[in-house]
């Protein structure tokens, strides 16, 4: 109970510094974390975590036994990313914006191991304008097997990413559940290819 009071003063502060960096002011609950984690593929083994933020679904992730090499959690806040390092020494902790994943996941070794499985996210969505949101899922898409998922919570009733990005990237969205005990109350969605064509970003280094 005392490590979920820290990390919720933790991530209250670094929301009062930057409401738009850090997507909520109170860190994910153990409902929506698990709720997130029943939609990752069968037979999961490797996940890239955006926005790890405190850790509430990166220790998800850990005690389901998806740790070391095979979890790589990305997060842009500075003071939150080494907030993750020192908790989660074991796993992969990068520092970098989310719509740099394949050559931040490339530079940090993950994807020599091959795709991963599942993209988990916390990112703030519906903060973003599309053209950034649309570079994030080509990024994530780049880096996950073909049958692969991204996985995103949203506090807003409709989808975070809009048709006029899933469309051209050849998306499907599924809604998943919705998670009560959360604050605030958020609900869970699915995105996959709805194509047997890979989505590769335009360009790593832009």
């Amino acid at each position: 109970m005392r490590n979920r009071s820290s990390g919720r003063l933790r991530f209250i502060g670094q929301w009062l510094k930057n409401p738009r960096q850090t997507a909520s002011v109170t860190p994910s609950s153990p409902e929506l974390a698990a709720a997130m984690l029943a939609e990752l593929p069968a037979h999961t083994t490797r996940v890239i975590e955006l926005g790890g933020g405190t850790g509430a679904i990166t220790h998800a992730l850990v005690d389901h036994g998806i740790a070391g090499k095979h979890l790589l959690v990305l997060e842009l806040n500075a003071h939150l990313h080494a907030h993750l390092h020192t908790q989660f020494p074991g796993e992969g902790a990068v520092l970098g914006d989310a719509a740099e994943l394949p050559r931040l996941a490339a530079e940090a070794g993950f994807l020599d191991a091959g795709p991963a499985d599942a993209v988990i996210s916390g990112l703030g969505l519906l903060a973003m304008n599309r053209r950034h949101v649309k570079r994030i899922l080509e990024g994530a898409f780049a880096c996950l097997r073909p049958d692969g998922r991204f996985i995103q919570f949203s506090y807003g009733p409709m989808s975070p990413v809009p048709d006029s990005v899933l469309q051209p990237l050849g998306l499907s969205m599924r809604r998943g559940e919705f998670v009560l005990r959360n604050v605030p109350p958020a609900t869970v969605w699915v995105y996959q290819r709805s194509q047997s064509k890979a989505v590769i970003p335009r360009s790593v280094n832009r």
